[in-house]
Order: C-alpha cells, then structure tokens, then sequence
C-alpha cells in the first residue's frame, strides 16, 4: 500500500504563488478541462494550476507555440461570451532570417482557436503573410505531459515517484504515456493535420512557406485516453475551419436596464452552462476549476438551489444523482454512515489506490439536510412528484441518519466529528482547519454542532413534512412539523446569545458556545429558523461596516480575534455565502441587506476579468477607484459562485413558484437603484410560460406580464 498522506491536518493549497499572478483563460467539457494563459499555452507557472487535465490527471503540462528563434508577440485573447472556446491573436516580433532578410514586426498574424470536444483539445492555427515579401517560418510546439494528479497540483506531496514511460514519435504525431500505480495506463496523443518538418521527444517543427497575402491552416488535436474507459475516436479534422457546437440555452433568459449587469449575468449563466455535466442521472454542476472539477455535494445543492427558478432541470439532476451515490453502510475511512449524502467524489490516481479518502468521501454534515432541503424546493417549483417518490426511500434514509447518527449525544442538535483519520477535520462549508473557535481564538474541539447545520434540519423537515402531506403520508408530516417546531424553540434557547445579539457560531464538545460573529449565522435567515425580531437584527448587523467590507458580507466581523481578509474563512468574502444571506430576505418586506449585497458583488463584477465571480476574493475594506482584492488560489470559475447573482435577483424580487398553484409570486419586490428594469422571458412552470418586465421607480416596483402561454398567475404581495 502507498503511504496515505496527513490530508486532515491542512487541505488547501500551498500557494507558492498566485492564480492571479497571470490571466488564466478557461475551457471545459465534462471531465476534461484546461487552463491556458493568454497566448492560449500551458506552463506550469504561479500555483501551478495551468494544464489539461482529464480526469484530473494533467494530461499536458507544458504545451508552448513559439517561433524557431524566439516567441510570438501577443495581441489579443478572448474566450467566446459563451465559453465554447478560445481565440488567440498573435503577431511576429522583428526576425532576421538566416538569408539576411528581416521580416519586420507585425508582418505574420497567428490565429490560434481552441476548444474542447469529448477527451479531445483541438486547435485550428491560421497563419497569413501580411507582407509584401515571401516569408518561411519555423513554428515549434514544445510539449510535456507530467500526468500530475490533481492533488499534486495543489501541493500535496506523493509517496510513489511517477514512472513515465518514453515517448513514442510518429510522422505526424507524438505520444506520451504513464503507467499509474492504479494500473491504469494513461496516454496523451498530439496529432496534426499538417506534417511536422520534424517530430522530437518533447516537439513538433512545422515548416511555413508563405507567399504575399497568403494563408495557411491547419489543426492539432490532443486526444486524453484512460485504459479504464471505452476507447474515444481520435481524429484530426483537415477541413479549414474549427467550430464548436452552438451554446445550450437553459432556462429563462433574462436581461436588464444595465448593459454592465447583463456581462455579468451571462457570464454566470455561461458559466454555469460551462460546469454543469451530464451524468448517468442527469445534469450535474462540478464545483470550479480547477481545484474541484467533479461532483461535490454540498456544492451541487447549492448551486442547484441558486439556479431553480431559472432552470429547474439542474435540481433534478444533482437530487437523482446524490440518492444514487447515498451512503448505506459505515465505512470510518470514508466517513461514511447508512443515509449520508456525498461531500465529493474523484477518479484521480491518488484518489483510486486509496492514498486521499475523496474517491467516495461523505464528510460534510450538511449535505444531508440541504439535499432534503432542495427535494422540497423542487417539489414547489416544478410539482413533480415522480422524481419526489422515485426517492422517497432516500429521503427517508436521510432524516433517520439526522436523528439516529448525525446526533451524537441525543441532546437534539446534529454535530459532526471525522471518524477517518484522514479526512476534514470541519465538516461545514466553512471547512478549513482554522474555521471554528471560540471568541478568544481558541479552535473548538469536537464533536461540534454549527449553527446552519442546525437551521439547515429545521428548513428540511419543514419541507420534507410538506412532502409527506402531499404524498398522503400525514402521520409523517405532522410528527416532522412537531420535530421541527422544537428544534426551533431550543435552538433558540441555546444558539442565541445576548451579550452578541448575534447566534453562536457554534457548540462545542461541552456544549460550549462560540460566541463568535460570522455570517454562518445569515444562514438561520433564509431557512426560517430564526425568530422574527432576531432575524431583523441579523439583518442590520451583517450590513453593518464590520461585517460588509464594501463588496459583501464577511465571513466573520472584523471585530474578531481570528478576523484576516486574506484568510479562507475567516475574514474573506463568498459570493455563494452573500447569495444564500440575502435570500433569507425573499419573502420579507425588509430587502435592504438583500440589495445592497446585490449591489456589491454586481460593482464588484465590472472590475472581475471577463465580469466572472470568483469562489472567493479577499475581505478588505472597498476603497474609492479600486476593485475587490483577488484571493491567490481561488476558482476561477466555481459553480455556486456563478450562480449567486440569480438567487440574489430572486432574494430582491422575492420571487416564488408556486407550481401547485400554477402560480410566481412576487413578496415585496424591490430593485437596487442600479437596475430600473428586469425582463424574464420563456420563464416555464410545467406546461406553462410567461415574459415579465418589471419597472423599477420612485413608488415601488411593478410586474408587468407581457405575454403568456397557459394559466400562470402573477401574485404580488406588498
């Protein structure tokens, strides 16, 4: 057995240096992903995060267009608006050629354009003559494939060198090979439509003859192949042109007054679009790149969550997928227990021999309650019930794993605690080793009870007995109605404390609270947990100036002894955080907290490259002509981040589907000053649709249903 790496103890990444030290363009399709740099190569530069990876094996790590005597100048580079491809415009520098002549610069224009089909990367390169002259050109594309695993990448040490086998030269193409310690052999296959002049261990020379105003195209295609997998076809396309395939339109289409608020919401839904996958199950959104390219549960909620008025179909996805992958047995080096929804899975090598636990890992306590949480909240938004007793068993398993397992001491609050010695030491979203402790500064031992935890129970047994009353099980849905209602009352008993006016972060091992202000506490907002009068003090508090640097809410208050904006999560601002805190004012009349975190993340975005929000940024006070602080090895993009600005728009709108009632209700609309108009067209509940525009002004906001298919109700409540 390889020695299993101390994973527990430190899981993030050991940054030598910043994602943000360069612009990183991003392609992905399913389990194959890439992150290049401008000029569309890959160089294992900053955090070392740049690559193509399959599977999460770094299938190429080195992968540079350059001339035969220096680089290309760089022009421009752009990835399409619907993340389809890359297109990158390069130039010559000034060259003196072997005969005496100089090509002066700017004379050859190089068009690279790349994108991702099935396990291929495939690239079209136009080079043209602009001049006035013959020109003969030498391109050299330098080429290495280290077959990292991804948890390699991010710094972890591994105890087994990597063999990798000699490289294998054809006419045309080149070949690289790894014999894994999973006894998978992994290939990676560099081919060209043109023939290489010459054909190296680590190169391909192409030979350029070009006469006045001429072009020349051809294409390369980089094939990822796994031995464990049916055999993709691998083929070189030597037609002129490279196309991807047309954009997949989920979901209603929305556009607003502000053409800077559209970037960012297209970018988002392309986003989105970019990272949700199809499984055997249905639609699933992998959690970012390129640290999470893979299913995570607690993230696929979430962003299921964001995404259901919009596109309900995502919901469906992630809920069949999670109760397929359930947990049904203990398992301590999984922490794995009968009824526990997924925290991640991974196909890396690492992950297959057993050296890091995250193959099927089950350690986040949350997961449980939010899946039953958004079983629910599809069921209020499509009506379909199919879906809803095809997992009934699963729902079922999960609300006996919260009562049975996930309270540890009967005391009526769910705690976690790792039971694999390997595994994360925080089972919240908050789950870096630093996350949880008290007000001095002291970590919390465990076994620990967070306070959304807690809210996230309360919220999905309310949902989940609504589920049984209309399944007709009404035993059931009131003996869930009645556990939910206690818990509330002693959550409130315990969680709340004065001398804060704030809920405790947490309890620890001897029910100790954490007497800490951190925005885990906005989650008891939107879950209903929270009594009135303390959820608008809640609201006043997360807006204040300790909490909102300008930006977002902070994960903790900056009055904090642990409190660092640069931190992870303590001090640091999470647009999925501010998202799921501001959806807590949805159907409340009291929508300021909501609007201005919508405000900040919008103003935030127009300083973001390509308008996209990151998993995080640093938590630093906003100052006057300066954008957001960029945290170094943040995804770039992350799925439940993309979707912040759509439950955020729901949150302000307070928007509702009702599809029993065949009804969207709007509870005390609102929009921020930076949005005087909202269109939400092809907006579907089951058979029906409807175009909305909604007009912001000095009275308030009005709903104006311009067209409609079916018997949809429009409902506003002020």
């Amino acid at each position: 057995m390889p020695e299993v790496i101390e994973l527990g103890k430190e899981l993030y990444i050991h940054v030598r240096s910043s994602l943000v030290d360069i612009q990183t363009r991003v392609l992905m399709r399913g389990d194959l992903f890439a992150v290049f740099d401008r000029c569309g190569d890959l160089r294992t530069i900053g955090s070392g995060g740049c690559g193509l990876f399959y599977n999460e094996s770094r299938h190429l790590s080195k992968s540079v267009l350059r001339l035969a005597n220096g680089p290309l100048s760089l022009l421009s580079s752009t990835v399409a608006q619907d993340n389809s491809r890359l297109t990158i415009d390069l130039t010559n520098p000034e060259l003196d050629l072997p005969d005496g002549r100089r090509i002066p610069q700017r004379t050859v224009h190089v068009q690279r354009t790349k994108l991702l089909r099935d396990n291929n990367c495939e690239e079209e390169i136009r080079v043209r003559n602009y001049g006035l002259l013959p020109v003969s050109l030498e391109l050299i594309l330098e080429l290495e494939a280290d077959f990292a695993d991804i948890f390699e990448v991010r710094g972890y040490p591994r105890a087994n060198l990597r063999q990798l086998l000699g490289p294998e030269a054809n006419d045309d193409s080149l070949t690289f090979s790894y014999q894994g310690l999973d006894k998978v052999l992994r290939k990676t296959i560099i081919a060209s439509s043109l023939r290489p002049v010459a054909v190296g261990a680590s190169d391909l020379s192409f030979l350029i003859e070009l006469e006045p105003q001429e072009e020349k195209v051809f294409t390369l295609t980089v094939s990822c192949l796994a031995d464990t997998e049916p055999p993709f076809a691998i083929s070189v396309d030597h037609s002129r042109t490279i196309r991807s395939e047309a954009p997949r339109t989920r979901g209603c289409e929305i556009q607003t007054s502000n053409e800077h608020f559209n970037d960012w919401i297209n970018r988002s839904k392309a986003d989105l679009e970019m990272m949700i996958t199809p499984t055997a199950e249905g639609l699933y959104p992998y959690a970012g790149v390129p640290w999470f390219s893979t299913a995570f549960g607690r993230d696929g909620i979430i962003t299921a969550l964001e995404y259901l008025w919009v596109y309900p179909e995502v919901a469906k996805g992630v809920l069949r997928y999670l109760a397929s992958t359930q947990a049904t047995e203990h398992n301590p080096a999984q922490d794995a227990e009968p009824g526990k929804i997924l925290h991640e899975t991974r196909k890396s090598e690492l992950a297959r021999i057993g050296a890091v636990p995250f193959g099927r890992y089950y350690g986040s306590a949350d997961s449980t309650p939010l899946f039953l949480y958004l079983a629910a909240a599809y069921f209020e938004r499509t009506g379909d019930q199919e879906l809803i007793r095809t997992i009934w068993p699963n729902i079922e398993l999960g609300l006996d794993w919260i009562d049975r397992l996930g309270d540890r001491d009967g005391d009526g609050f769910i705690e976690y605690g790792r039971r694999s010695q390997n595994g994360l030491l925080h089972q919240g979203w908050k789950d870096s080793s630093d996350s949880v402790f008290h007000a001095d500064g002291q970590p919390a031992e465990g076994p620990i009870a967070i306070c959304e935890l807690q809210a996230y129970v309360y919220a999905a047994k309310r949902g989940v007995a609504s589920l049984a009353k209309t399944l007709g099980y009404a035993e059931k849905a009131e003996l869930l109605q009645n556990e939910a209602e206690s818990l509330r009352q002693r959550f409130e008993e315990v969680f709340w404390c004065d001398d804060i006016s704030f809920y405790a972060l947490a309890l620890d091992k001897d029910k100790r609270p954490c007497r800490v202000r951190s925005s885990n506490a906005g989650h008891c907002l939107f879950t209903g947990i929270a009594q009135p009068a303390r959820a608008r003090k809640l609201m006043r508090a997360l807006s204040d100036e300790s909490f909102f640097s300008g930006w977002g809410v902070r994960t903790i208050a900056g009055s904090e002894k642990r409190f660092n904006p640069m931190s992870y999560h303590n001090g640091s601002v999470w647009p999925h955080d501010n998202a799921l805190i501001g959806f807590g004012c949805a159907q409340t009349p009291h929508k300021d907290l909501a609007c201005q975190i919508l405000s900040g993340l919008f103003e935030a975005s127009i300083y973001l490259d390509l308008h996209r929000m990151p998993e995080l940024f640093c938590g630093f006070k906003r100052h006057a002509g300066t954008g957001p602080t960029l945290y170094p090895s943040a995804c770039s993009p992350q799925a439940w981040a993309a979707g912040a600005v759509f439950l955020l728009l729901q949150a302000c709108l307070g928007l509702t589907i009702r599809a029993s009632e065949a009804a969207i209700y709007f509870f005390y609309p609102r929009l921020p000053e930076s949005l005087q108009e909202v269109s939400i067209r092809g907006l579907r509940v089951g058979q029906s649709s409807i175009y909305l525009e909604i007009h912001r002004s000095s009275e308030g906001v009005t709903i104006d249903p311009v067209d409609r298919e079916g018997g949809l109700k429009v409902v506003m409540v002020n």
